[in-house]
């Protein structure tokens, strides 16, 4: 089959490689329809990881149902679904407490697994004609029959359910007021579950003009870092006070803020977090951060240490919570929102392709040029 394949940095090409089997009677096979390139996946392709050339990329993944192993229940050939970007068992002590991105049995001395990623276990991607998804009664959503809203439904295997994973780790209730940290995918997605969970007004903070457009266009306030420090100028539209809440949406890549912010400055989300949530608010971290970086700014950056004002969020009583997203507990209801009309998560995506065409996709993408703020590549198209 078809796939893309990491080469190196900044590399990737679409190369044949084998094509997956049932290797558990709880396996299916899913003939790939439609999968995404994440920023997560840029971390790879950056080089800014361990991934070794050779791994097949994608773990953002729909499709249709192929083969079923002897053990598969709930799910035939033809059956249409969307897969969580985290590989799980369903029956571990993490699954078990919903917390399925902590899998403790499907990459072992590892909690948690997913298609197609670094140390994540041994999980083919799907940007790829093909995926094999095990534990699939568990790890299979279903979907309604056909196309429609495909590319929605294609954003619940990750960043709709992880933009909204940042509001349940900030609490974020009907009324607050939320800053948003990075107009990304999920920054935007984080912006849009604000939204639908009735808070009263949000900020998106970002420099790409592209991206803050697509902020102000689903309600959210825009704020360009580049023009000054951001949680000031949040300050100034809230009475003095911050908001209520606050989501990071970069990770450990972020951009120093103000003009002359060409250079990385990992903890500078995070920082300005704690000066632009009010006392006793709270913080939301689905943005990614890593215990080793190779292409750290620093020392204690390549370790995966940064310097974080702990003393002045401590000051201020603000809790934190981090981790990746437990899709599975998410992504059913939100599925279920797109199906009725009440979400429409799809605004984000910006390019549709055919996948011979990702490694231009990739540069693009990586670059953020042409508008591009999210790609969804069809490995089925001609």
């Amino acid at each position: 089959m078809r796939a893309v394949v990491y080469k190196g940095p900044f590399e990737v090409a679409v190369e044949n490689v084998d094509d997956p089997r049932i290797q558990h009677p709880n396996d299916v096979l899913v003939r790939v329809t439609s999968t995404a390139i994440c920023g997560s996946d840029l971390h790879m392709y950056e080089g800014r990881t361990a991934a070794e050339p050779g791994i097949v990329f994608g773990h953002e993944n729909l499709g249709v149902v192929e083969e079923t192993g002897e053990g598969v229940t709930t799910l035939s050939k033809g059956d249409r679904v969307v897969m969580p970007f985290n590989v799980a068992c369903g029956f571990c002590k993490n699954c078990s407490a919903g917390y399925t991105g902590f899998c403790l049995t499907v990459n072992p001395g590892f909690a948690g697994g997913a298609y197609g990623y670094v140390a994540m276990g041994p999980y083919t991607g799907g940007q790829a004609e093909y995926v094999r998804v095990t534990y699939a009664d568990f790890n299979c959503l279903k979907l309604p029959e056909g196309t429609e809203k495909e590319t929605d439904f294609v954003l619940l295997a990750d960043i709709f359910p992880t933009g909204y994973h940042g509001n349940e780790l900030a609490d974020v209730r009907p009324g607050d007021t939320v800053a948003v940290y990075g107009a990304g995918p999920v920054g935007l997605m984080a912006a849009y579950s604000a939204v639908l969970r009735g808070a009263s007004k949000v900020f998106v903070v970002d420099r790409v003009a592209e991206r803050l457009q697509k902020a102000e266009e689903i309600g959210a306030v825009p704020v360009d870092f580049t023009q000054g420090d951001p949680a000031e100028q949040i300050r100034e539209q809230t009475g003095g006070e911050g908001t209520d809440k606050g989501i990071d949406a970069v990770g450990y890549q972020a951009q120093a803020h103000g003009q002359s912010g060409d250079h990385e400055e990992p903890a500078v989300v995070l920082n300005s977090l704690v000066d632009t949530v009010r006392p006793t608010g709270a913080l939301g971290v689905p943005g990614l951060y890593v215990p080793s970086d190779p292409g750290g700014p620093d020392e204690q950056a390549k370790k995966g240490m940064l310097v974080v004002a702990v003393g002045r969020l401590f000051e201020k009583g603000l809790r934190m919570g981090t981790g990746q997203c437990n899709v599975k507990r998410y992504n059913r209801h939100l599925r279920d929102l797109i199906i009725e009309d009440r979400a429409k998560p799809s605004f984000v995506v910006s390019h549709e392709l055919p996948l011979d065409q990702a490694s231009s996709a990739y540069e693009k993408f990586d670059k953020r040029v042409e508008g591009y703020t999210k790609v969804v590549l069809h490995p089925q198209a001609a």
